[in-house]
Formats: structure tokens, sequence, C-alpha cells
């Protein structure tokens, strides 16, 4: 969300916020322009290949030697003292996670449009970091309801036995909807996002996606597989959503080594102010 030039503040409230929302939509695929780029793209293809080939291996083995046992040890589903962990699992339910991400976008939009000069600025800044952190959830989860159909995994208990090689791919049911955990996808990705931008807060992000990728193997919900799978698809998907804006100089910066590095962005204290001090009379 970048401030467009060709806002002018005599613009109606309406032109300006269809005007900025617009240069956000267009910022988003407009051509890459970082002269570093190309460093980056090795660095990503370097790491994400690594990042597979370990989890491949790892995800093999829970399958092997772990997701059998793990699943027999939990409580049967539907034990009624687990309700405080059926609410907390739902911290990591991709559409409320999106919808809060998507509501909080038209919110930084809506308040922007009202703004001018460096309370503008800031305001777009949080939103350009908010479209970051919208996408590597959105693309993550696309990219896991995909293998999730083509594998067609079993749920823990599917078909009356612990079977962790219970495959029916393109089944297309949420029965044999299994791996990845959706759940741990889109924890992942959103942890992996908010420490991209804001480093102090990636312990409690991380934190945060552990243990609900834990609620899932409580209910029985997954397999142990199933979530060190969606952990890399969500880690893999907001690295390479990462990428595309660094690229395009949005939120981020490209080091000479291709290393990515956020942005110097608007701090809550500092935006708060500028917001108040704009609206004071």
């Amino acid at each position: 969300m970048a401030a467009p030039a060709d806002v002018s503040p005599r613009q109606s409230y309406v032109g300006q916020l269809l005007a900025l929302s617009g240069r956000a939509l267009a910022q988003l695929v407009r051509a890459p322009s970082h002269s570093r780029r190309a460093e980056a793209a090795r660095r990503l293809a370097r790491h994400s290949l690594w990042f597979s080939a370990v989890g491949a291996a790892l995800v093999i083995a829970l399958m092997v030697a772990l997701d059998r046992p793990e699943i027999e040890m939990m409580p049967p589903r539907g034990t009624p003292a687990l309700w405080p962990v059926r609410i907390l699992t739902d911290f990591g339910k991709d559409e409320y996670v999106l919808w809060s991400l998507a509501a909080a976008l038209v919110i930084v939009a809506l308040v922007a449009a009202g703004r001018h000069g460096t309370s503008r600025a800031q305001w777009l800044g949080l939103g350009t970091r908010l479209q970051y952190v919208f996408f590597s959830v959105l693309l993550s989860v696309g990219v896991a309801e995909v293998m999730k159909f083509g594998l067609g995994r079993g749920r823990p208990f599917v078909g009356g036995s612990a079977n962790p090689f219970d495959f029916v791919p393109f089944e297309g049911t949420p029965a044999h909807a299994s791996l990845p955990s959706g759940h741990a996808v889109t924890a992942f990705a959103l942890a992996f996002a908010v420490g991209a931008l804001w480093p102090r807060f990636r312990v409690f992000m991380f934190t945060y996606a552990v243990v609900i990728a834990l609620t899932r193997l409580v209910l029985l919900a997954h397999h142990p597989s199933d979530v060190v799978a969606g952990a890399l698809v969500g880690i893999v998907g907001a690295m390479a959503v990462r990428y595309w804006f660094a690229a395009r100089r949005l939120g981020f910066a490209i080091r000479q080594d291709g290393t990515i590095v956020p942005l110097p962005g608007p701090r809550f204290g500092r935006l708060k102010g500028v917001a108040r001090g704009a609206s004071a009379p």
C-alpha cells in the first residue's frame, strides 16, 4: 500500500479510497525491480529444496515409526474434558485467520483514505505489511488444499483402525483430507510471516504455531506427520511470498548476498501518535 502520487487531497473520500485500493493491488503484480532479486531467488530455491528434502524424509520417518503409536495414546475423539483444546485449536483455523487479516486490511484502507502526508504514509506502510501476512497464509492454504485432494490421506481411525497408510487419492472428502494439516499450515505461515516483519515476535508466534499443531494431535484430527508437513508448507509458502514482495521493494530489502530483511516500518506507538495528531483540532 505505497502512497500513490496521483491521489489528490481534493478528491472525495470514496475517490481516494478507490485510488488507494487500486494502487495497492497494482503494486503486487507489477514487474519486479530490485537489482538483487536474482540472488534472493537463488537463496529461496536453495532453502526451499533443503526444507522440502529434510521435511519429506521426516514425514516418511514419522509415518513409519510414530504416527500409529502417537494416535493410539490420545484420548478418544469427542472426550468432554477436551473442550478447552477444541476452543484453542480454532485460533489456527484458516477461515478465521484470513477473514481477520482481510478485516484489518479494510480498516487500514478506510483510515488511510482519510489521512494525508505522513499520517497516510504510516498507515499505508502498515497495510503493505498486512498484505504480506495475508497472502502468505492464503498461498500456503491454497497449496495445502491441492495436496489434501491429491493425496487423500485418511484421518486417524478413519475406517476403524489406526492405519497411517490409508490413502485414497482424489477422494475429496473431509475424512481423507489429513495430509497436510490445514491448521498447522495456517499457524506456521502466520508465524513465519509475522516473525519476518517483526523479529521480536518470532518466539511468541512460533510458540503459538506449535501449540496449534499439538491441539490437532490431541483432538485426533491429524497424525504427527500431517502437522510436520503442514509446518513445512506454511513456512515455504511464506518464504515464497516474502521473495515476491522483496523483488518489488515492498516491505523488504535484499542484501548483497540475497538475504531478505524487513524494511523499517511504522511502530504502533508512532502510528497511534500520528493518527491522534491528525485528528486533533
